[in-house]
């Protein structure tokens, strides 16, 4: 049985020039700005020219392109490996905002003429912006071009047992490298769990992705199992003038300056390393740090191809593979049906049977 597995995630430019593109994408994306066309056409026109200059400094900083699209491949062909028992599985990759986008990834999942398609974000987490705007826009290709192979959607995955293993092991390592630095004396690390931001208008309309993150993060901290572990979760990554969740990743950093907390940020939302990781959180963060005066500031790494991550979306694929997809549409999150409260109307099971 032929079975194409689409991972979907963000994307990012693969050189400097590709940066105005690539945004100018991001922001006609009605799921990031929501106003009708011509308006956000212009405003995408705008902002994407506006902020280009700065966002190619920052690809500056590593290599003049995102190493997304190279991550990503790492991860397509550990999960082909570990999806090897249940046919011939060939996972297809799908960005969103920069290549290879859905027409593309489209056309050669029709060539490969798959007995079943599952579709599996690379966001563990739920949000209308990140795994809902990607999968809508994939079913709108896949109609177009006249895909029809029996879809299974893998919505999302927060507590996941492999996806929270592999954080916490990686959190651990470097809790330990922590503790061995201290001189006697010395505060305990405090542990951030650093997500993506979003504008508070938008988890108001029933977005569930705070509580998801929310929920990922208190299962790593469980894991851990460490006495008195002192833990929060924040957001990074604000831009424009609207409200967003918080607290900031940046008043968090500069309240540990203040009381002389050493810092362990854990990228919580993310599962590959990309400008938010290697820039943001890395060095302009770790500025902060130092001028915050933190006696100690450390990055847990992205889980990456860590081998409990990678078991965790093959334990995805082959649930997914034994469900019944001959009804496009069919979804499935990690727990089976619908894992959030029903005031979280913008869960994508909120019209369906859970």
């Amino acid at each position: 049985m032929r079975v194409a597995v689409i991972l979907f995630n963000l994307g990012g430019p693969d050189k400097l020039e590709s940066v105005q593109p690539f945004l100018f994408n991001l922001f006609q994306d009605p799921a990031i700005i929501s106003v009708p066309q011509p308006f956000r056409w212009m405003l995408a026109k705008l902002i994407s020219s506006r902020r280009a200059p700065i966002a190619q400094e920052i690809y500056e900083h590593i290599g003049g392109k995102s190493p997304l699209l190279e991550l990503t491949t790492e991860q397509a062909n550990a999960l082909e490996a570990e999806c090897s028992d249940i046919g011939d599985v060939k996972a297809f990759i799908c960005m969103r905002y920069w290549h290879p986008m859905s027409p593309e990834t489209v056309a050669n999942v029709k060539a490969y003429n798959p007995d079943k398609i599952i579709l599996l974000p690379l966001y563990p987490q739920f949000s209308t912006t990140t795994s809902g705007s990607s999968i809508k826009d994939w079913l709108k290709q896949a109609r177009k071009a006249g895909l029809t192979a029996p879809t299974v959607e893998i919505c999302c995955y927060p507590r996941e047992s492999g996806w929270i293993s592999s954080q916490a092991k990686l959190v651990a390592e470097t809790y330990a490298k922590s503790i061995a630095s201290q001189k006697s004396g010395d505060p305990k690390p405090r542990v951030l769990f650093s997500a993506h931001g979003l504008p508070k208008k938008i988890i108001e309309k029933g977005d569930p992705y705070q509580w998801q993150v929310e929920q990922t993060s208190a299962a790593v901290a469980e894991m851990l199992d460490i006495d008195g572990l002192d833990w929060l979760v924040c957001y990074q990554s604000r831009v424009g003038p609207l409200e967003w969740i918080g607290p900031s990743t940046e008043d968090e950093i500069e309240r540990a300056g203040k009381e002389g907390v050493p810092l362990i940020v854990v990228p919580i939302a993310f599962v590959s390393e990309h400008s938010e990781t290697l820039v943001e959180l890395d060095i302009e963060y770790g500025e902060l740090a130092e001028e915050a005066g933190v006696p100690a500031y450390h990055r847990v790494p992205a889980v990456g191809t860590h081998p409990d991550f990678i078991s965790a979306i093959g334990s995805l694929v082959k649930r997914a593979f034994q469900h019944d997809g001959a009804k496009n549409g069919t979804c499935i999150s990690g727990e089976g049906g619908r894992l959030c409260p029903s005031t979280h109307t913008e869960c994508p099971w909120t019209d369906k049977a859970a």
